[in-house]
Formats: C-alpha cells, sequence, structure tokens
C-alpha cells in the first residue's frame, strides 16, 4: 500500500484530518502538516486553517501544532498559548515556561499519519 493518499477535499479539510490524527501526547510542526497535507511551503497557511476552524475547536487538537524551533507560536495571544502550553502538559508533553519543547523527543511519528503529500528523500520518512 502506497503512502501517499489521494488529493481529496480542500487544503483545509486535509490540515485538519491530518490534525485530528495527531495521537496525545506528541506534536507535529506548521511546516510538517503542510508538507503533509501536500504543499510543503504552506506552513503559515496551516495556522489560518486551524483558526479557521468552526466552533470552539472541539475535535481538532489543534494544540498539538507547534513551530519549526519546537515552541509555541505566542503571535499576539497569550491567553491562548497560555491554553496550548495547559493542553500539552495534560496530556504529558514537556513544556517549559517559555514554552519550549523537546521536538525529538515529542515529534509524532510521520509514518503513522494521513499523507497526501509528495515526500522527498529529506522528510524523515
Amino acid at each position: 500500500m502506497s503512502r501517499l493518499a489521494p488529493m481529496v477535499g480542500s487544503f483545509r479539510e486535509r490540515v485538519w484530518e491530518i490534525v485530528r490524527a495527531i495521537p496525545e501526547g506528541r506534536v507535529l510542526a506548521y511546516g510538517d502538516v503542510a508538507m503533509l497535507a501536500g504543499d510543503r511551503k504552506a506552513a503559515r497557511a496551516v495556522g489560518g486553517a486551524l483558526r479557521a476552524f468552526a466552533g470552539d475547536h472541539d475535535g481538532l487538537p489543534w494544540h498539538r501544532v507547534i513551530n519549526s524551533q519546537g515552541s509555541i507560536s505566542f503571535r499576539g495571544d497569550l491567553q491562548r498559548a497560555a491554553l496550548q502550553r495547559l493542553l500539552l502538559l495534560r496530556e504529558g508533553v514537556v513544556v517549559s515556561e517559555q514554552g519550549r519543547l523537546e521536538m525529538g523527543r515529542f515529534r509524532a511519528n510521520l509514518r503513522a499519519l494521513p499523507c497526501y503529500g509528495a515526500l522527498d528523500e529529506g522528510a524523515g520518512f
């Protein structure tokens, strides 16, 4: 069976499916999600897709997506950043007071997630 799933739905819908598949206690970077969704250059669009999710994010573990440096992105919303840290801590992810964590320790297994994008050798698969 191929690792590549056929492209279905919009970019946002693919992002949501990938984020829903991130296991509890694991994280991915925005760029990881973008690559899996089919556009490795669309890390910022992943953030937009997460913000655009309808409702109060029930069923979408948005907090499991962090920046590529292994940090929570504090882009002007300190309450949301504090909530993200709290949600990660509840799942057993060790997050410093500054919002940093060890990507090598908590990064989800990319091979186990839905994969729509063209993967290259440098992707870690």
